[in-house]
């Protein structure tokens, strides 16, 4: 009687060795699978980041995986706290992405077999580690949404309208400052030049990388999710404007200087300066915000009650 009393605890505590492996041996299956799947749809979206002919428009997309990364890793004492629920939900999520993976493939769509990856990790999660921790790990998984670039023809409907914006704010510019200019369509015409405002200098770049930079800054500098909502907000017409005063300044120097200035080094560089001062407008825009809407919960956090400490 006292050998089975002796026995027993030590089964049972085989076998919750037992399950208590499966799952990471699951889950490193499952990477393997993903990884054998996504293979060459990852090196080829890396190569677009950071390649030799690399898109200047999604070159940012190289730090997004790596935020969302850090996002789970800062939270990985309140993921591990959430108690696992699978749910079979998880598998019409898990079906969809690899219907969308196969769609894509075949269809030389890569937008869609880029984006299945996100809906079959969700479908995973849901699967086995159920909604209230894919809950929690809402934000890096929709984070994730910004490494994949937009497809060319939903590309191509937004940046004409922004070249023809800054060409119409450009021209006001430099028709307050007295400099004789006349618009046609996206080509400003300077007395010295004619300046086309090229589907480069839309201003698209440095808009997709200020949305996600300003996603990022309000993550980390930001607890209220109304104002990190409102500081990607107002990355869009910050690089606009931004953008405008990079053409304003182009039609100054052309005007007033050598035409040449337009083209080259000074062209590249005033990119460049541009994006400082677009990061700088965010960070004005947020300490402005943070004036206007003072954050209670810090302000007690800093400031205890002087009642509550005497009590």
């Amino acid at each position: 009687m006292s050998n089975s009393v002796q026995v027993a605890p030590l089964l049972s505590a085989r076998e919750g060795r037992l399950s208590s492996s499966l799952p990471q041996w699951q889950a490193v299956a499952l990477l393997l699978l993903v990884a054998g799947l996504y293979a060459k749809i990852l090196v080829a979206l890396f190569l677009q980041w950071v390649g030799p002919h690399s898109d200047p428009s999604f070159q940012h997309g190289i730090f997004v995986p790596l935020f969302a990364l850090f996002v789970l890793w800062q939270d990985r004492k309140r993921l591990h706290a959430i108690a696992p629920a699978p749910s079979w939900t998880g598998l019409p999520l898990i079906a969809l992405g690899l219907l969308m993976l196969i769609v894509g493939v075949l269809g030389a769509e890569n937008f869609l077999s880029r984006a299945s990856l996100l809906v079959l990790l969700a479908g995973l999660v849901i699967l086995f580690q159920g909604w209230t921790f894919f809950r929690a790990v809402l934000f890096p998984w929709a984070v994730l949404l910004l490494m994949i670039p937009i497809p060319a023809l939903i590309l191509q409907q937004v940046t004409f309208p922004l070249q023809m914006l800054a060409a119409k704010l450009a021209t006001a510019l430099l028709q307050l400052v007295q400099v004789p200019v006349l618009r046609e369509g996206n080509v400003i015409n300077l007395a010295s030049m004619p300046l086309d405002v090229a589907e480069a200098c839309s201003g698209i770049r440095s808009l997709l990388t200020l949305v996600t930079l300003a996603i990022i800054y309000g993550y980390l500098m930001e607890t209220r999710i109304w104002m990190r909502g409102l500081l990607a907000v107002s990355a869009v017409p910050i690089a606009v404007v931004a953008n405008s005063f990079r053409i304003f300044g182009t039609g100054l120097l052309v005007q007033y200087w050598d035409p040449d200035k337009a083209e080259g080094f000074f062209h590249t560089f005033s990119g460049w300066l541009i994006f400082v001062v677009a990061l700088i407008l965010l960070f004005a825009v947020h300490r402005g915000l943070s004036r206007i809407f003072i954050d209670k919960g810090a302000v007690a956090a800093s400031n205890p009650d002087p009642k509550g400490a005497s009590a």
